[in-house]
């Protein structure tokens, strides 16, 4: 059982279906370690052990993903890009960005996670106080965000550092999110009412590259 349930994890991998895959990745071995667990032959042993050292370096080296967002390219929300990985286990998110300027962004990013189908619960914000005169819109504007999202159930946890350059975005299902340009990838709309201002799928786009990696995603064995 274990052996077609990772059969399937692979013919899965190579369809770029990653969340299917890994549930079956996971389940077949598990059921791999019952079965090691359960045997006391020795070779048996052995043989289930290099399954799943097979199988688990298998799935480790499989799960990065790239996807090049062209400029001026459009079909690219938020939601769009992160609902593979919004699964309903998902209740924890952590964000850093040095420069999160445009915040009606940031609010849409956790308007997204609001809607579900995730359960989070609790949003960590790391970022850079913005300078100069701005600093005061910023926090007047991140605190509402704050404020708002705890009427939702969400707490938002904020904190500032003159010294982060990365930006990535991380759940705790352990799926991460790379983006060259943070969430901050999208072109300013050409005015107030012009198409692409409230959807984000009809927004152009500046040019960036987005990483997906998996950093956990099977037990220890």
């Amino acid at each position: 059982a274990g052996a077609e349930t990772l059969k399937r994890a692979v013919q899965l991998d190579e369809a770029s279906r990653f969340q299917e895959s890994l549930v079956c990745y996971q389940e077949g071995i598990d059921l791999l370690l019952q079965a090691r667990k359960a045997t006391t032959d020795e070779a048996k042993k052995h043989r289930y052990q290099q399954k799943i050292s097979e199988f688990t370096f298998l799935s480790d080296s499989k799960y990065h993903k790239q996807i090049r967002i062209e400029e001026n390219a459009t079909g690219f929300g938020y939601e769009k890009l992160f609902h593979e990985y919004l699964t309903e286990n998902v209740s924890e998110v952590w964000v850093e960005d040095p420069y999160i300027r445009q915040l009606y962004n940031f609010l849409r990013f956790c308007e997204m996670l609001v809607k579900g189908p995730c359960k989070v619960k609790t949003i960590h914000l790391l970022t850079s106080y913005d300078e100069g005169s701005g600093r005061s819109q910023q926090m007047s504007a991140l605190e509402e965000i704050k404020q708002s999202l705890r009427n939702y159930g969400v707490t938002l946890n904020i904190n500032f550092s003159s010294s982060i350059h990365d930006r990535e975005i991380r759940f705790n299902n352990g799926w991460m999110i790379k983006i060259g340009r943070g969430l901050d990838y999208f072109k300013k709309p050409k005015g107030l009412f012009s198409i692409g201002y409230c959807d984000f799928d009809l927004r152009p786009c500046r040019e960036t590259t987005v990483d997906v990696i998996l950093t956990k995603h099977t037990k220890k064995t």
